[in-house]
């Protein structure tokens, strides 16, 4: 009985201390994963208030929250969509993986980790946050953007690619062979093939059997439907994450919508467990010493994303603004990038204080990157001399006599005045009455 006074003594004050860093996050206007993730470094080894009776509790919501997060992203997304995605965008998510996934690898080999750590953190700074990612676009209103379908479509790509990924990594951590890994990857391509060919030949009847008209009921089927495809994923070495995902994708129509408003709040309850979690098992004082690689890895992989984001919206033959609105919105990591470093900090433990400090500083840097990225360029490139006209040169070319010669007034202007008339003129560049559920993929 003291046991079980304890623990939901402590479980109480963990949640409502996560539900009070929440609103102040929200106050403040920035996601609330960094001040998880410290909430977890203060109630962990080492910290100020360690838990002791309800880490086990913890431990099992943590794997809850994974999969309910990948579960909710599948639903956001339809088989046909992302089979389109495939076609049409996969040169940028090419070039995305190049960019951003080498600089980890080649971090941990120069940390001297080994390949496997090479293998996780290449994934740690590979993969954006799709679920910060969609909050700063719609808190910035750029739901109806042009650039707004590429930067959904690689992060589409990238959560494809985990459905390969994560098995490869979990393969690796298990010490598995390279035939025993093979094997891993093709059952994990063969489930990703099966549940993309039932979805889009037998979608309606899968989310007809799965509906019900009762909200109860329809959370219990797929809930309870996740949690048992996710755990015959995890016997098959394949990764409970992408069952969940796979899960997700299946469902379509009202019963995807249906079933994404009851599952969010869940979602929300056990991701925040999730990256407290984390933080419970990442000792404080191991942190200082991954400090300048995190910061490092983070000044690097921001221009990385950024040169992404501009490349592919520049294939897509969006404006200049655009793409480098579509670079900056792209800059943050977050969920993810902790459930990779999770799954190998058995193999290095110092992997997951370096994702911690990582993402702590880009989950930051993120919201702010997608807002500013744009304005600061717009400025810069506006300053940069332009070249004369082919055939003329400054000393002969002429100038219009209807042309003043007096310095214009907007040259005077100090540069923070610029900087903040330039992100206030930020173009919308709509296609037209896009509905922001279509914009983020989630129509069926």
């Amino acid at each position: 009985m003291h046991d079980t006074t304890a623990m939901l003594i402590e479980l109480g004050a963990v949640i409502l201390a996560l539900g009070l860093l929440g609103r102040l996050a929200g106050r403040v206007g920035f996601s609330p994963i960094p001040l998880y993730l410290l909430a977890g470094l203060a109630f962990g080894q080492g910290g100020l208030l360690p838990l002791q009776a309800s880490e086990e509790f913890v431990a099992t919501g943590a794997e809850i929250g994974v999969i309910l997060l990948l579960l909710l992203l599948g639903l956001e997304y339809s088989a046909s969509e992302l089979v389109t995605n495939l076609r049409t965008q996969y040169p940028s998510g090419a070039v995305d993986f190049v960019l951003n996934a080498a600089p980890g690898a080649a971090m941990a080999l120069l940390l001297g980790w080994g390949p496997v750590a090479a293998v996780a953190l290449a994934g740690v700074t590979w993969i954006s946050s799709s679920g910060v990612i969609a909050k700063v676009l719609g808190d910035l209103r750029r739901l109806g953007n042009r650039e707004t379908p590429v930067v959904l479509g690689i992060l589409v790509l990238e959560d494809l690619a985990m459905a390969v990924y994560l098995p490869v990594l979990t393969a690796l951590v298990a010490g598995v062979g390279l035939a025993g890994g093979s094997v891993t990857v093709l059952i994990a391509l063969a489930a990703v093939g099966t549940v993309l060919w039932a979805a889009l030949r037998h979608g309606r009847l899968i989310s007809r059997i799965v509906s019900s008209d009762s909200a109860e009921m329809l959370l219990l089927v797929v809930f309870g439907l996740t949690l048992v495809v996710a755990g015959v994923a995890q016997q098959l070495q394949v990764s409970a994450a992408v069952g969940a995902f796979l899960v997700g994708i299946a469902l379509s129509g009202e019963v995807a919508e249906g079933a994404s408003s009851l599952l969010t709040p869940l979602r929300d309850l056990f991701a925040a467990v999730f990256f407290v979690f984390f933080g419970l098992h990442t000792d404080p004082a191991a942190i200082p010493p991954v400090l300048l690689p995190a910061l490092a890895l983070a000044a690097v992989t921001t221009l990385t994303k950024i040169a992404t984001g501009h490349w592919a919206a520049r294939r897509a033959g969006i404006s200049a603004k655009g793409r480098w609105r579509a670079g900056g919105t792209l800059v943050a990591r977050g969920e993810f990038s902790i459930v990779i470093a999770g799954l190998a900090v058995g193999v290095e433990p110092r992997i997951g204080p370096l994702a911690t400090a990582y993402v702590l500083i880009l989950v930051v840097l993120g919201p702010l990157a997608a807002r500013w990225t744009e304005p600061v360029a717009t400025l810069v490139t506006a300053r940069l001399p332009t070249r004369p006209a082919r055939g003329t040169t400054p000393a002969t070319a002429e100038i219009p006599t209807h042309v003043t010669t007096e310095m214009p007034s907007d040259l005077t202007t100090p540069p923070t005045a610029d900087l903040n008339a330039a992100a206030s003129a930020q173009e919308r560049e709509t296609t037209g009455p896009t509905r922001p559920a279509e914009a983020l993929g989630a129509g069926r």
